[in-house]
């Protein structure tokens, strides 16, 4: 090597001229990105629920800076972020490019250490599992999301162009993206975990009285707006003071987390299952009417019934269902009316008499059956 090969200064003016314009643009690209980044990590911060943080990485990131596609691969070993952000109405871009890996294993290796950032050919044996199978050559970035000395995910960024990613590339300003995303991931996680304590019964999962309240009064508008079929179930469990007297209250406790289980199981993803209190149930039918609320209400009652529940201490239980199903013209006649502001929770109130009405009564009441309809 020559010393003016050496020399950064050497050379003849054009040179020196054109160096300097490349030196100018690479500064100007960098700040470009810089502000790019910032303008981003503001949004990204400032998020408010996973679904929002979700669309503002694979598709705000993608926009932002140019690329042909931005993915998420989200560790998820007790599946609580597909749980916390199941019940968002994901878009069809999120649901396709944010996937969630029970291992670490199924990794790039390159990423065995998720220390700093990757940039390289997009490689399918190795990145398939994070990339789209639509994208099907070009550079890529994988960028660790950092928390904790360890990493949570991935994000993927993508992009046609093979010189867009390179590994002779500085990677500085991806690190901290990544970052960035990681503490959003953790802030949307947070939030979602206190809007779902305030929702949901902690022994059962299913949601809580106060949460099935908000949402009758929102389906009851919305019948009666759209004239949409609406149903309700209450579900008792027959005999349960018998399973705590005879066996315990951690028993019972058991009892009641299998039963809400053995009757999630037959219920539609759009249905709203709450625990109402005690050993009551109650599962709200949207659009449902009532020749298929007594179908469902035969299914969770065979369900429940067709084995014993295994509780404390090893004893087999068998565990019967009385189940009332109503519909709005059971709670308010014909042609039921919102109700007002100072008589919301009479209102409620007779929306649960109305559906408790139709479960078989009486002293000595025959249990362990479907009434109404």
């Amino acid at each position: 090597m020559t010393a003016e090969a050496r020399d950064p200064y050497g050379g003849t003016a054009d040179e020196l001229r054109e160096r300097l314009r490349a030196l100018t643009e690479e500064v100007q690209r960098n700040e470009l990105l810089l502000r790019k980044t910032q303008d981003r990590e503001v949004e990204l911060l400032r998020a408010h629920s996973l679904g929002e943080l979700f669309e503002r990485v694979v598709s705000g990131l993608r926009t932002a800076y140019g690329l042909d596609l931005v993915t998420l691969s989200l560790f998820d070993p007790q599946h609580e972020l597909r749980h916390l952000s199941g019940s968002e109405n994901l878009s069809s871009v999120v649901i396709d490019e944010v996937r969630f890996i029970d291992t670490v294993s199924p990794l790039a290796p390159r990423l065995a250490q998720f220390d700093r950032p990757w940039l390289g050919a997009y490689d399918p044996a190795d990145h398939q599992i994070m990339i789209s199978p639509n994208f099907r050559h070009g550079s890529i970035a994988l960028i660790p999301l950092p928390r904790d000395s360890r990493a949570i995910g991935v994000m993927a960024f993508g992009s046609r162009d093979p010189r867009r990613f390179t590994s002779d590339l500085a990677s500085d300003f991806l690190a901290h993206l990544g970052k960035v995303v990681a503490i959003s991931l953790e802030n949307a996680v947070n939030r979602a975990r206190l809007v779902r304590s305030g929702v949901t019964d902690f022994l059962t999962g299913w949601h809580n009285r106060r949460y099935f309240h908000s949402r009758l009064r929102e389906e009851l508008a919305r019948a009666e707006r759209t004239g949409k079929a609406l149903a309700c179930l209450m579900i008792d469990v027959d005999h349960f003071k018998e399973i705590n007297d005879r066996f315990g209250h951690l028993a019972g406790d058991e009892a009641l987390k299998e039963v809400s289980r053995r009757a999630e199981a037959e219920i539609r993803a759009g249905d709203t299952g709450a625990r109402f209190g005690g050993d009551e149930f109650a599962i709200l039918l949207a659009g449902a009417e009532s020749a298929h609320a007594v179908k469902l209400a035969e299914r969770i009652h065979q369900g429940v019934g067709a084995a014993p529940i295994r509780v404390h201490g090893g004893a087999q239980v068998t565990v019967t269902l009385s189940i009332g199903l109503a519909t709005p013209r059971d709670w308010l006649g014909a042609r039921f009316q919102p109700p007002q502001q100072h008589q919301e929770h009479r209102h409620t109130q007779q929306r649960h008499d109305g559906a408790h009405r139709q479960l078989p009564r009486g002293r000595g009441r025959a249990r362990d059956q479907v009434g109404g309809g």
